[in-house]
């Protein structure tokens, strides 16, 4: 039953508030004193792992008055739901992730949807993020950049994913498993260009912090030889376009290359490099030429 208040001269009914709480991304000593405050004061904690937040809690010297309940990926759905409820009932609902903000690429979303169709109030504790975290110390561009999340699994959605963002002129932020970096990388440099650069940022804020800069092409041949720890990957926006950017007319380049006697998978390769466009996109665009 929702809790009844007075607003106006008029009976209305008070929900609970959904707090989304950033967790420390590596040193417990990044957790702010208001995260401190809500997780003692929090009437139902919703977290993406319950052992490692009542590890954090500890850490913190923190005593979990609230409901503890899972909140993951798996069961996100049905858990959505039973936390409105909460919310409904006129209780407090703290959402918290293993590391980072609830909602990017953590469970959160579902939630925070449902919470503003009911107008619950949904309120926010900043903190640490990988995303900014990796942007900033990347040397790339920050003025404009895109969260672009994991890219597919699966090579052939990987590749098609990447080449819709070969154009892409802002800041590319992506998270990605250690065990897939290698092979990430390496498609990236096929859609993006060998030579545009990028950050593999590693282990953020823990003990062993790693920021590798270089080329897509650089930072693939070093991911070879297996990467371990959390990885989040910035790559630069594709650069302003100096040369021939219409499709018909890069076909065009290729065309008259071939008729020149140069094998046409060269041609491809040369009218890119000398127009500053992937080789994938020079493709694209003789294909399309055929049809």
């Amino acid at each position: 039953m929702l809790l009844p208040g007075v607003l106006g001269g008029r009976i209305a009914f008070v929900t609970g508030t959904l707090v989304l709480a950033a967790a420390p991304i590596g040193r417990v000593e990044d957790a702010s004193g208001r995260l401190v405050r809500a997780l003692g004061e929090a009437d139902v904690i919703a977290a993406e792992d319950t052992r490692r937040l009542r590890r954090l809690a500890g850490e913190l010297g923190v005593e979990l008055s609230g409901r503890v309940v899972s909140h993951y990926e798996q069961n996100e759905k049905v858990r959505a739901e039973e936390l409105l409820g909460e919310l409904l009932g006129g209780r407090d609902v703290l959402v918290i992730t293993d590391a980072g903000m609830p909602g990017v690429s953590d469970p959160g979303y579902r939630l925070v949807r449902a919470a503003i169709v009911e107008g619950v109030p949904v309120s926010v504790l900043p903190g640490p993020s990988a995303v900014t975290a990796a942007l900033v110390v990347s040397g790339l561009p920050t003025d404009r950049f895109c969260f672009e999340g994991f890219p597919p699994r699966k090579a052939g959605e990987r590749a098609r994913r990447l080449a819709s963002l070969a154009g892409e002129a802002r800041t590319m932020v992506f998270f990605e498993s250690p065990r897939r970096l290698g092979g990430t990388l390496a498609d990236m440099a096929d859609a993006f260009g060998a030579d545009r650069p990028a950050a593999v940022c590693r282990e953020l804020t823990k003990t062993y912090e790693e920021v590798r800069r270089g080329t897509l092409g650089e930072l693939a041949a070093w991911a070879e030889e297996g990467v371990r720890g959390e990885i989040t990957l910035v790559v630069g926006g594709a650069p302003e376009p100096e040369g021939l950017t219409d499709p018909a007319d890069l076909a065009a380049a290729v065309a008259a290359r071939v008729d020149a006697g140069t094998p046409r998978k060269q041609a491809i390769v040369d009218v890119a490099k000398e127009n500053g466009v992937p080789k994938r996109v020079v493709y694209d665009a003789v294909v399309q030429a055929k049809k």
